[in-house]
């Protein structure tokens, strides 16, 4: 295999070993150095000269991220990130704007400096607040990455309470974060929620709740006028059945969604069943 395309393959930097595996031996990569094709940041570390400085240095301090820090790289759902970067070190090493993770239980990504999926999600259950956690660990088994058991397993003793507890929050039908959150919200508040329910004339609904509020999940840009004008009809024809229709935005779920339990509580409490 050609060196570049081996380090793309790992993200356009890696160790000896990962390019080993792809079968880059040390004389191509000596080879490749001294033509200048390939950089050698320091002993056994090999990058193109495009690769992200960040990722460059992350094998430099052989580090691999995890948690929330890897959700990317797994295509989970994950809230907008501000905060400190996950990383595990072996010795527990973090420096900076990084947040430290200890002990691995899995093989990591053969060609990426990234923690196998079950410790991502496994620390964040430990580590990140609870709707963190639990759209990561939701989209995982909703997609057939992960089971509860597997996970379950896992988080033995007290020390991980917590952790369990988030798991039985988990369930399947949702197709966004924004569903899952907005579920998990008014379970919590004691609304009987079904997600994902198909409506004669109407079609399926993110949210039906008490069986007479129909709850729409939009995402946080809305769609063009035509898909406006689409919602509004299906808004309509639920509306003609006999129910009623809320429609939140991501703003209202991730940032104020005590706002958005209140209001709802206080839709149920004023309309009856369709029929």
């Amino acid at each position: 295999m050609d060196i570049a395309k081996a380090l793309n393959i790992c993200g356009g930097a890696a160790r000896r070993p990962s390019l080993a595996r792809l079968g880059i031996d040390d004389a191509a990569l000596r080879r490749a150095v001294r033509s200048g094709t390939v950089q050698q940041p320091c002993r056994g570390l090999y990058a193109l000269p495009t690769a992200a400085p960040d990722y460059v240095a992350l094998l430099q301090r052989r580090q691999l991220l995890t948690c929330v820090s890897a959700a990317p790289f797994y295509r989970l759902w994950a809230l907008e990130q501000t905060g400190l970067r996950h990383v595990y070190h072996r010795r527990g090493d973090a420096v900076g704007a990084e947040s430290g993770h200890g002990g691995l239980l899995f093989e990591p990504h053969p060609h990426r400096p990234v923690a196998a999926l079950g410790d991502v999600l496994i620390h964040a259950l430990r580590c990140v607040p609870f709707r963190e956690s639990l759209v990561m660990v939701e989209c995982a088994v909703g997609r057939g990455d992960m089971t509860l058991d597997f996970l379950r397993e896992r988080l033995p003793g007290t020390r991980n309470g917590r952790a369990r507890e988030i798991l039985e929050w988990v369930d399947r039908g949702s197709e966004s974060l924004l569903e899952t959150l907005a579920r998990t919200y008014f379970r919590q508040a004691g609304i009987r929620v079904e997600p994902q329910v198909h409506i004669d004339g109407v079609g399926s609904v993110d949210l039906l709740l008490e069986g007479k509020l129909i709850v729409e999940l939009d995402g946080r840009h809305h769609g063009d006028w035509a898909q406006v004008r689409k919602d509004q009809r299906r808004n309509n024809r639920s509306v003609v059945q006999g129910y009623v229709v809320l429609r939140y935005y991501y703003a209202d779920v991730v940032h104020d969604p005590a706002a958005m339990v209140a209001e709802v509580l206080t839709v149920l409490a004023g309309v009856k069943s369709p029929g």
